[in-house]
């Protein structure tokens, strides 16, 4: 198989009626496996809105360098390879953005910019000289900057479970979404090849849904000690 991916060939199904399911096994059809936001123990891998709240508090107590680190991925959902390869040239000051290149594609040279607020441009500028083009921002390799952020989470008093760079990228999709962003506009942001790919954040249970999920057992609630 050419997907290498973890991607299976299923046969496609034509038609279903009364007398069952009928398949045409010349016509295949490539289904990527669906990515999920739960691990295999049922987990969440993301950061509720609060928990992102006080990873970004912990940091902003931390050094100025690992500040504007932590600060950055939590802010723009990039991953940590992106943000570790990021140089001063990068941080547009004119535009407020933040321009990555997206690592994970087929193909090298693709570059997303990602809109930040004039507050991290700021608190990038206290630890960098943006004159310096080609200098990197941050130092670290990648096992270094993990732990970095895992200590910072851990001064959060994010649960250890999904105390790890990866569940900011989640967090920020799904607070993005949540708070209206159009789902092409984050999957700009992220990077993502396929739309498919950034539609499991709008599976997240957000609190329109929990306000329906109240009708149904708000008559119960009074006698709910």
């Amino acid at each position: 198989m050419r997907e290498q991916n973890a991607v299976f060939c299923s046969l496609s199904l034509s038609r279903v009626n009364g007398r069952g399911s009928i398949f045409f096994a010349d016509e295949r059809r490539n289904f990527a496996m669906t990515p999920t936001l739960f691990d295999k123990t049922g987990n969440r891998k993301y950061l509720v809105a609060q928990e992102r709240l006080a990873f970004v508090g912990a940091a902003l107590r931390e050094d100025a360098l690992v500040a504007s680190f932590c600060v950055t991925l939590a802010i723009t959902g990039a991953r940590i390879s992106e943000a570790l390869a990021l140089s001063s040239e990068r941080i547009d000051r004119g535009n407020e953005v933040i321009v990555f290149e997206t690592l994970k594609q087929r193909r090298r040279g693709v570059f997303r910019a990602v809109p930040v607020p004039p507050k991290l441009i700021k608190l990038v500028e206290c630890t960098h000289d943006l004159s310096e083009q080609s200098k990197k921002l941050w130092p670290w390799g990648r096992t270094t900057a993990w732990k970095i952020v895992k200590d910072v989470m851990g001064a959060a008093d994010v649960p250890d479970n999904f105390a790890m760079p990866k569940s900011l990228r989640h967090s920020f999709a799904v607070e993005a979404i949540q708070n209206g962003v159009p789902l092409n506009i984050v999957q700009r942001w992220l990077g993502h090849a396929r739309l498919e790919t950034t539609a499991i954040y709008a599976e997240v249970l957000g609190e329109e849904e929990r306000c329906l999920a109240r009708r149904a057992w708000n008559s119960l609630d009074s006698i709910m000690l």
